[in-house]
């Protein structure tokens, strides 16, 4: 699947610090997690509502959760 082919780009790119490669890499997540989004139905602002006041277990943004952010 390519959606996580580029999650692994944008993983690299965030080990190295690279800005330029950073912008391109969420770019690229962005347009795949969109077009996923598209094909499975699922509005992607509905999806982003439950985090519109932070991390919904932390209340942080960007999340502050040692065990990551919140599952449903």
């Amino acid at each position: 699947m390519w959606f996580v082919e580029e999650v692994g780009e944008l993983g690299r790119a965030l080990r190295k610090g690279d800005a330029e490669n950073l912008r391109e890499e969420v770019g690229d997540v962005l347009a795949w997690l969109t077009s996923l989004a598209s094909m499975a139905g699922v509005s992607l602002g509905d999806a982003a509502a439950r985090y519109r006041d932070g991390c919904p277990r932390c209340g942080e943004s960007p999340c502050a959760c040692r065990r990551g952010p919140a599952r449903s």
